[in-house]
């Protein structure tokens, strides 16, 4: 939450995707999921399933900090999505 965002890429769109979307798409997605202990509804589950796909897209058309920004988000969706997929047993 407390790194910044490229600046070269507001307002920018790489390989089709709108990278401000795409940020703060996986953003609320996570922070749901935090809110909500570990757990989020299908469609939020279906969207998160979809950035991912676009963060794999982009990552490789980025250099330098901007690919390790959203390699970060990429790293962040995968863990929720992998949780979601294996939940712990209580």
């Amino acid at each position: 939450m407390r790194a910044a965002f490229p600046n070269r890429l507001r307002g920018a769109e790489v390989a089709a995707v709108e990278m401000v979307i795409l940020d703060a798409d996986v953003v609320g997605c996570v922070s749901a999921w935090l809110r909500n202990g570990g757990n989020i509804d299908g469609p939020h589950c279906g969207h998160l399933a979809s950035c991912e796909e676009q963060l794999i897209r982009v990552i490789p058309e980025l250099n330098g900090g901007e690919a390790a920004y959203y390699q970060r988000l990429l790293d962040m969706t995968a863990l929720v999505l992998e949780s979601l997929q294996n939940p712990r047993s209580g």
